[in-house]
């Protein structure tokens, strides 16, 4: 027996919906046994299957075939994720802690900006 594999994403969970995974899989982001996936490409039991997301590549192993969408303890239990650990933040140590910005701190005002300018050695005419 086999599952799209459109289906099978999003059944154990991997995209929040189906048409996510479809997408992924039309755009050349999905492997089956390394081959690149359409749509409507069938996953078997023992199948590796790649997924490229964001900044890493998630890699499960089927072991159940599921067509429709399970909780979340019956869709860890059908895969077996063999991922690689995500990266680690990668901390700005090059760059003086007043040279940083938090994320979503907003525009920089003119006096930061001014700052940064003298920090990269730009001048602004």
């Amino acid at each position: 027996m086999a599952v799209r594999v459109d289906k099978w994403l999003w059944a154990v969970r991997v995209f929040k919906t189906r048409r996510q995974a479809t997408d992924a899989c039309t755009a050349g982001r999905i492997r089956i046994n390394g081959e690149v996936a359409k749509p409507a490409s069938k996953v078997k039991v023992g199948d590796v299957v790649q997924a490229a997301r964001r900044d890493r590549t998630i890699i499960y192993v089927a072991h159940e075939l599921l067509e429709k969408r399970v909780s979340a303890p019956l869709a860890a239990a059908a895969v077996e994720d063999r991922s690689p650990p995500p990266p680690k933040k990668q901390d700005h140590l090059d760059l003086p802690v007043f040279a940083q910005r938090d994320r979503g701190s907003g525009r920089p005002t003119k006096k930061d900006r001014r700052a940064i300018d003298k920090l990269r050695g730009e001048r602004r005419s």
